[in-house]
């Protein structure tokens, strides 16, 4: 009797043990993503690329970092507004990928820390404070592509900017998007998507066969990052081209004409006319002098209509 009894205890024991630890999971919400914060770039040139990003399209560089042992610059950033930033890195290797990571800002990095454990990713056993007083952690999405997550410290260099290095000479006040290559949608969707709950807004397509680009909105805020999809490894030049940043502007004719009065660096290009991209929206494609996309784009179609998303199927990278 004595034995059944313990039984029935040690039954209902666990019974709620699992239920409180189905709660505590169940209990864990994803923080907020509010946007993109910066883009991270390697670069040859560091001097060019500033020519680049400041002198031509016309934005400032409020602090740079030096290297743990005073020698030489670690990073330096680019101020596009007051939460949006460029991070340019010196390269490590010549003729690598420019593309280095993004970042998005969240309200609560440590319960982002949290939340994705929860849901199975490798995070760090901590959330660290950087150099520039923010607290940011790196995870690796199921593509291999780097993805930072940033708060901003009330002390951090960032807040502490806010209002000011905004010049009037910004050819744009917005980094809308982040592109970046992805071999395989589907793993790309199962983390953006289901587990940091971005929106799909549209898939577009180059040739009418095959979803190009798919564009992934966060899920409080505005920004979105662009998935580039291809099915061939792709050379240096396309690599440049497919990994890119995004700078919104309400007139890009009216872009296209100060950008001309400015000197363009050696090795970067610009083209002589404006283009309408499949997505029905005037654009400009500028390079820097590693052959990153610097995109330039209206945020409304030119009728005013929404674009179709492509019904087609995705393209995906076999090995």
């Amino acid at each position: 009797m004595k034995t059944k009894l313990l039984i029935t205890i040690l039954a209902f024991v666990l019974i709620a043990v699992v239920q409180s630890s189905a709660q505590e999971t169940k209990a864990i919400k994803r923080p907020k993503i509010t946007g993109v914060a910066h883009i991270a770039l390697y670069v040859k040139d560091i001097e060019n690329t500033r020519q680049f990003y400041k002198d031509f399209l016309g934005y400032s560089e409020p602090y740079s970092l030096k290297n743990k042992d005073g020698n030489g610059l670690s990073l330096t950033f680019i101020k596009i507004n007051d939460r949006q930033l460029i991070e340019l890195f010196p390269e490590k290797k010549a003729e690598a990928d420019r593309f280095y990571h993004f970042a998005l800002e969240t309200d609560d990095a440590e319960g982002m820390r949290v939340y994705l454990a929860s849901k199975g990713c490798k995070v760090p056993k901590e959330t660290p404070k950087g150099r520039t007083g923010n607290y940011n952690y790196f995870v690796t999405d199921p593509n291999g592509t780097i993805c930072e997550i940033v708060e901003y410290g009330k002390e951090g260099n960032t807040i502490k900017n806010i209002g000011s290095d905004n010049p009037s000479t910004r050819i744009s006040k917005r980094m809308s998007h982040v592109g970046f290559m992805v071999p395989d949608i589907d793993s790309a969707m199962k983390f953006y998507r289901d587990i940091l709950g971005f929106k799909e807004t549209w898939r577009g397509s180059a040739d009418g066969k095959n979803v190009s680009w798919v564009n992934l909105k966060v899920p409080d805020g505005n920004d979105y990052i662009e998935l580039m999809l291809y099915d061939k490894q792709p050379n240096k030049s396309r690599m440049g081209s497919m990994n890119h940043l995004c700078l919104e502007v309400d007139d890009v004719p009216a872009a296209l004409t100060i950008l001309k009065t400015r000197a363009l660096p050696v090795g970067c290009q610009m083209p002589a006319d404006f283009k309408t991209g499949i997505n029905k929206k005037r654009q400009i494609n500028c390079f820097d002098g590693d052959g990153t996309r610097v995109e330039v784009m209206e945020a409304n179609t030119v009728d005013g209509q929404p674009t179709p998303s492509s019904t087609a199927p995705p393209l995906k990278f076999i090995k």
